[in-house]
């Protein structure tokens, strides 16, 4: 049985130095400094953790893994958190209902299987009834189904034995012709779709690939693998230089980064402007010398049209969202932007409508929820409802102004409410500034009137879940793969990357999409704005049969 928590006990720095002084006495010189000394350890060390970040919480959390975020999960921990301290019985709010499963699949949820149709052994359409002998029987529109699922090697290999005979006279050797529809490449456009879905888009290294082939019989190295997709990727460039266009353009544009290793880079700096010319004093101090590596994910939207881009190297995601923005039309004005906080998200050289995640600010409260139980149990609730509206405009698909006008009659008054009582804390003097709750509460009230945006600016979302929804794909990459070795092998996973997940945002079929783009290099180098994700099977359907 779990021991339970040590009660809290609040000691003044006051108290702390009486209870010292009256232990002098039984104590020698150097005992009464040693014990100064760790009870000066344990004040600093309880500072630490309670005003910077929280540092051993979010250990904790890149140790054992972080817990749902969920405002029903955080209060019912709330709550049997006070129960356990309080050692009485506190009814659990908010528990979510446990889901049962969703059961098989039906054929309609498998698009990309092969359709085999099966006609009846001995009935035909417009035939007597075999039954009943006087009527006719006819066609079903709906067919009976089956599914079967095989399993095979993610690249599968054909070898073709040509027959070769040789005259006894005169010793000319006859090769039978190889099949017409096989083509001169040893690997065909769809091994290098599957090549980099399984690489880029579902983080399988090119070497552990290379073991799972080898085990089935069909070795494909590593060292193939990357000129397979290198080579590739020269060929549907233009898909993915279009996509930067066509992403520049968008109403809400998401950023966000996250660390990479690039070998090649790794142990250089890279050199920055003077600080004169950066954007803010907080970047004057970054724009020494860079050494960091990033790879910045940028989600552009438009009419409820989605594109994902990646870029990876020593550029932030500010600055990366400035080489987007370099091709927007100038008629169109600034976007809006949504990122968190941090001043390098934030282009230099563009204008944007600049709008703050409300998640990030939503999980300070969240991490000093056990300590500020009720205080955040408040904050949450609020937050909640909120949410809860915007899940409402979603679902009755309302249009960006219909939603703007619900969130002012309906989440307007909620956010108002919780600004005056954040004022009131500190007003009040109920919490302290540098306590926990009090920085939480301050990076909210610093942030207040880019965290709102979405109450004044029609089409401003709430967070940037969007976008760091996207990050996983390159978190996965890093996870398993570790780094990339070059510059160029960076590019190929970012456009790899943004075309994939785009085709994932999009409901496209992304192996379908390489396909095609790999059999209509020509017509993607002329018009790269009819192969995307979205419109590519029209450019298909108008393609010159040959």
């Amino acid at each position: 049985m779990s021991q339970p928590p040590v009660a809290r006990l609040e000691v003044s720095p006051e108290q702390l130095q009486l209870l010292l002084e009256h232990a002098r006495a039984a104590l020698s010189e150097a005992e009464y400094q040693q014990l100064k000394a760790a009870l000066e350890t344990l004040v600093y060390l309880t500072q630490v953790i309670e005003q910077k970040n929280l540092s051993m919480e979010r250990l904790r959390q890149m140790l054992f893994g972080a817990s749902t975020e969920k405002t029903a999960a955080v209060l019912e921990k709330i709550a049997a958190t006070v129960a356990t301290a309080a050692a009485t019985k506190v009814e659990l709010v908010g528990k979510p209902e446990s889901k049962t499963g969703h059961g098989r699949n039906g054929a309609e949820q498998y698009p990309g299987a092969r359709k085999v149709q099966i006609p009846h052994a001995s009935v035909q359409a417009g035939q007597r009834c075999p039954c009943c002998g006087k009527g006719k029987v006819y066609g079903l529109a709906t067919p009976g189904v089956l599914v079967r699922v095989t399993g095979q090697a993610p690249l599968v290999a054909t070898v073709y034995e040509l027959q070769k005979l040789r005259c006894n006279l005169c010793g000319e050797v006859f090769t039978a012709e190889a099949p017409e529809d096989i083509g001169p490449d040893k690997y065909d456009a769809a091994a290098a779709s599957m090549i980099a879905l399984l690489k880029y888009g579902t983080g399988m290294p090119f070497n552990r690939l290379q073991g799972l082939q080898a085990n089935l019989g069909v070795p494909l190295p590593a060292s193939t693998q990357w000129e397979i997709v290198e080579e590739t990727a020269e060929w549907i460039e233009p898909a993915y230089e279009q996509m930067i266009r066509e992403a520049a353009q968008g109403e809400v544009l998401h950023n966000d980064d996250t660390t990479m290793k690039i070998l090649s880079l790794m142990g250089e700096c890279m050199p920055r402007a003077p600080a004169e010319e950066c954007e803010s004093p907080g970047r004057a101090e970054e724009d020494a010398e860079r050494t960091g590596i990033f790879t910045s994910g940028i989600v552009s939207t438009k009419a409820g049209q989605r594109i994902a881009l990646f870029f990876t190297g020593r550029k932030h995601a500010g600055e990366n969202l400035g080489t987007v923005l370099a091709q927007r039309a100038a008629e169109l004005g600034a976007p809006i932007q949504m990122c968190d906080g941090l001043a390098r998200n934030l282009p230099t050289e563009f204008q944007s409508v600049v709008s703050n995640c409300i998640a990030h600010g939503r999980r300070r409260f969240v991490e000093v929820a056990a300590k500020f139980p009720e205080e955040c149990r408040y904050v949450l609730e609020t937050l909640g409802q909120v949410y809860k509206h915007d899940a409402h405009c979603q679902q009755q698909q309302m249009s960006p102004d219909e939603r703007l006008a619900y969130h002012q009659s309906q989440s307007k008054p909620l956010m108002d409410a919780l600004a005056r009582w954040f004022q009131q804390q500190f007003d009040e003097h109920r919490i302290e500034p540098n306590s926990g709750l009090g920085e939480a509460i301050e990076y909210m009230q610093k942030r207040w009137d880019k965290l709102t945006l979405f109450l004044r600016k029609a089409g401003a979302p709430l967070d940037n879940n969007l976008c760091e929804r996207a990050l996983k794909k390159a978190i996965l990459h890093r996870k398993n793969a570790l780094f990339y070795k070059t510059q160029n092998g960076a590019h190929v996973g970012d456009l790899f990357m943004s075309l994939i997940y785009t085709c994932q945002l999009e409901g496209a079929n992304a192996f379908e999409y390489l396909n095609a783009l790999q059999q209509n290099t020509e017509e993607l180098a002329r018009h790269p704005e009819q192969w995307m994700p979205w419109n590519y099977r029209q450019a298909i359907a108008a393609a010159p049969t040959t």
